[in-house]
């Protein structure tokens, strides 16, 4: 679907916009791939990497509609990467993420509806779901903007929909390259927040794919979360550096010991399919759709009243054997 059409990703100079447009290059032909993003390093970085003729790069901050709208001139497809990630810097520093996650949110379903995008998925997080920090709130917000938004649309063909995730292996600011960076720079040990901390685990190629598939799959309105691992970060230390002891340190301002995807209040709208659940709207569209069943034809079952998608009661946890086959693979 991807072949001779448009794509833009906003934080596309990301470690997820890298890996996904490799991927798309890889397996489509795509007419134009535009890379919105405000930094001109990491853009001039990515031009050395991808110099296909249909190679596009924007500088621009999500924070500026008209920009988006400049760049969204004859796009097809949008993903929506950017955003402020970090939890602490969040909590310290919250003006600045509300108006890069959910102003910026705003402005791209804007810009998307007045050019005509057929399609835009929003990336979302695990922190979304039942939030208690800054970071996981302006998601929450984000997502809500991109579920509603499908209601606004009018005569325009823009549809909207969010894919939601857990932790990315070895994107930028996770534990992964800190551990690594530790281990080879001779640490003494490795810092653990709390020896209890689960979260869930998804390669960063599992998620292009997962993105990638949903752009198919998708009615509009959709909030789409994939059957993946949990890992104990405790297995995580130990799988990469064996021959370290840990320290505990505490859990930072903002940060859970246990991660959801699906929370218990959200099982009475949530669909399981063979690899994913879709949390389907909680409002009425002016274009209802059956979100039992998806553009791909295939079919879901609602969950149970009590279902509830937790990294610390998932039934599928990584060994520290298969931990370290994953940093071996460095994927």
């Amino acid at each position: 679907m991807f072949d001779n059409q448009s794509i833009l990703i906003t934080g596309g100079t990301g470690s997820f916009g890298r890996k996904f447009i490799r991927t798309l290059l890889a397996r489509h032909q795509p007419r134009r791939v535009v890379v919105f993003s405000r930094d001109e390093l990491k853009q001039y970085e990515m031009q050395q990497e991808f110099n296909q003729p249909c190679m596009r790069f924007f500088l621009g901050d999500v924070r500026d509609g008209e920009r988006l709208r400049q760049a969204m001139r004859g796009i097809d497809y949008v993903v929506h990467a950017a955003a402020l990630k970090q939890v602490p810097a969040a909590e310290y520093n919250p003006t600045e993420c509300i108006r890069t996650n959910v102003w910026g949110a705003e402005n791209v379903i804007n810009a998307a509806i007045e050019s005509g995008v057929q399609k835009v998925i929003a990336l979302s997080t695990d922190k979304a779901a039942s939030p208690i920090n800054l970071y996981g709130a302006t998601k929450l917000l984000s997502d809500k903007l991109f579920v509603a938004a499908n209601n606004i649309t009018g005569g325009h063909i823009t549809r909207f929909a969010v894919v939601r995730y857990g932790n990315v292996v070895g994107s930028r600011g996770s534990v992964v390259p800190l551990f690594r960076k530790l281990a080879q720079d001779g640490a003494p040990d490795l810092p653990i927040t709390d020896v209890r901390m689960t979260r869930f685990w998804i390669t960063l190629q599992q998620g292009v794919d997962f993105v990638l598939k949903n752009f198919a799959r998708m009615h509009g309105g959709e909030l789409f979360v994939p059957k993946i691992p949990s890992i104990r970060i405790v297995d995580l230390a130990q799988a990469m550096a064996p021959d370290k002891p840990h320290r505990v340190i505490g859990i930072r301002p903002g940060e859970k010991l246990h991660e959801l995807m699906v929370p218990r209040d959200a099982a009475f709208q949530t669909i399981e399919f063979d690899d994913h659940y879709v949390i389907k709207p909680a409002i009425l569209f002016t274009q209802p759709a059956d979100f039992s069943r998806n553009q791909l034809n295939e079919a879901g079952k609602t969950v149970a009243d009590d279902f509830e998608y937790s990294s610390e009661t998932n039934p599928w946890f990584l060994t520290v054997d298969e931990l370290i086959e994953l940093d071996r693979a460095d994927v």
